[in-house]
């Protein structure tokens, strides 16, 4: 029962809004050393728990990283490299990014991107220098729309990719439920197969969302500011 004295540490800690590590933490040295084991085993306890869940503490490097590469100019270098290619637009880098991430997650690259380690530093940049380039200064709902659409561009493409691996955790755990409850031999390459056409199909629709979002600016940019976009007044000009 004194056990149990853990369970009131993490009630009592999260009630009074403690530091969450530090409330488990000593939610769990309670528990060890009123449970019967000696401090000594309480903390090879702690760190056998760690050694064999670090994949979920790897944020702990990572974010150090992606950091300090902003902190040196990584944002502002990706919207200086879109702005390099005239026919490159919002809509248009945000598709050709949505099928690179659709394409790298259906062969199991799934952290390749991400909103921390791609988007947030390099995509949505480098959309919004797209859109800087043919617009000018953007309004700052238009940069979190652009914000948004990148961020769904890595959604869309991860969620319906992953699933044309074999080998990701989702098709194992439905080939394992399956297969257990109802005696079955369903084997992960028939659902990885049937999730292609799924997988097709969401990069066409989300696709001619991103290519739609450049008229969306357009007309958004116009009714903001009273008159043609830039891009029309210089075609009108020439």
């Amino acid at each position: 029962m004194l056990a149990l004295l853990g369970v009131l540490v993490v009630v009592v800690g999260f009630a009074t809004k403690r530091n969450p590590l530090l409330v488990v933490g000593v939610a769990g040295i309670v528990t060890g050393l009123f449970g019967g084991l000696s401090p000594r085993a309480v903390l090879a306890d702690f760190g056998t728990g760690f050694a064999a869940s670090r994949s979920v503490t790897i944020f702990v490097i990572t974010l150090p990283v992606i950091g300090l590469l902003e902190r040196y100019g990584l944002r502002e270098q990706a919207r200086a490299l879109v702005t390099r290619f005239a026919a490159l637009t919002t809509g248009r880098f945000l598709a050709l990014y949505l099928i690179l991430r659709q394409l790298t997650a259906a062969v199991g690259l799934v952290s390749l991107g991400g909103p921390a380690q791609a988007v947030r530093p390099m995509v949505a940049p480098m959309a919004e220098g797209a859109a800087e380039r043919r617009y000018g200064a953007l309004p700052e709902r238009t940069r979190e729309r652009i914000r948004s659409f990148a961020a769904s561009a890595d959604n869309v493409g991860l969620f319906f990719g992953e699933d044309c691996f074999l080998a990701v955790g989702s098709i194992l755990l439905i080939t394992g439920f399956v297969n257990t409850t109802y005696k079955t031999h369903l084997e992960p390459l028939d659902l990885a197969l049937w999730a292609i056409p799924t997988a097709a199909c969401a990069c066409l629709i989300h696709g001619a969302r991103l290519l739609r979002l450049d008229r969306t600016l357009e007309r958004e940019l116009a009714a903001a500011e009273g008159a043609l976009p830039r891009a029309d007044v210089e075609e009108a000009a020439t």
